[in-house]
């Protein structure tokens, strides 16, 4: 099925002349973008680009299509506008609670939409520990909550929506000797050394990751920071197995990061929507949460 997402990135990679130019300017890994050529390629049945060791130039059909493409968008923005009259006048103020990690890796397009339709309402972000926004949700503090659910205390007193998940991957250096297997379980990883993200409830979730496995973990290091996660392993002083929500290829270290899948059943991590059960529910959480949905709705499961 033909997407948005595939002709946006059809434009980037023909707009710059090469896959590691489009995936700089925007911030997606090169992998990704050359996938969703190939299969834009496939679904309109033409070749788009000719290949060569400078890049990629766009063939008769690829100018052709990039007209089309350019329409395409510009179509879907006057729908997104005329859509917006109805909303650029709502006025108010909303109060939303969110966890460090999710902060940095799922709040941003989030809020950026929900300003895009919603351009006069006033945004107060809270950012704390996961039991002090539950605390602030259930006592009527803070409008609604963006977190991981998957810790939630006092299910009694919220309601609760899953917008995605994000499965667990274990992060090596290049070359390293596991990655040479065919598969890598938790057992292969339990004497080296491991990083462990201390972020957001992470080393608790990381206990009963090991736990439930029956082992024992070799922790070399502990750390708040994802950035010192990413630098550790590049630099080739342990490995991790981190939520994909926390995984970036485009950043300076993610070129130098394998992540690989481990074989041993792991639940992910459940990010989503939290506010409070059994009242008034206050007027501008309906429209954060169909904002929130849409949103959820164009992302792949991190």
């Amino acid at each position: 099925m033909l997407t948005l997402r595939q002709i946006r990135h059809f434009i980037t990679v023909a707009e710059t002349g090469s896959i590691s130019a489009a995936a700089q300017a925007s911030f997606v890994s090169q992998s990704s973008l050359t996938q969703a050529i190939q299969q834009l390629e496939t679904e309109i049945e033409a070749r788009l680009f000719d290949r060569h060791a400078k890049g990629m130039t766009l063939t008769h059909q690829g100018h052709q299509f990039l007209r089309q493409s350019y329409l395409i968008l510009a179509t879907v923005d006057n729908a997104k506008r005329s859509l917006q009259m109805g909303t650029e006048s709502v006025t108010g103020h909303l109060t939303l609670g969110v966890t460090s990690l999710v902060a940095g890796y799922f709040l941003v397009d989030l809020l950026k939409q929900f300003n895009a339709y919603y351009p006069k309402v006033e945004v107060k972000v809270v950012e704390d520990e996961r039991q002090y926004i539950e605390h602030l949700l259930v006592s009527g503090e803070i409008d609604i909550g963006v977190l991981i659910l998957s810790n939630l205390e006092d299910r009694d007193a919220l309601q609760t929506e899953v917008l995605t998940h994000s499965s667990y991957r274990l992060w090596l250096p290049p070359l390293h000797p596991l990655l040479e297997r065919e598969s890598i379980s938790l057992a292969d990883i339990a004497n080296e050394p491991l990083i462990q993200l201390n972020v957001d409830e992470m080393e608790k979730h990381a206990q009963r990751l090991w736990a439930r496995a029956g082992l024992k973990p070799n922790i070399a290091m502990k750390t708040a920071s994802t950035e010192a996660v990413r630098s550790l392993v590049a630099a080739g002083l342990g490995v991790s197995v981190q939520p994909d929500m926390a995984y970036r290829a485009w950043s300076l270290e993610g070129n130098m990061i394998e992540a690989s899948k481990l074989e041993d059943s792991i639940e992910p991590l459940d990010i989503g929507l939290a506010w409070r059960r059994g009242s008034a529910r206050p007027e501008l959480v309906t429209p954060f949460l169909t904002i929130a949905r849409e949103n959820s709705a164009k992302r792949k499961p991190l």
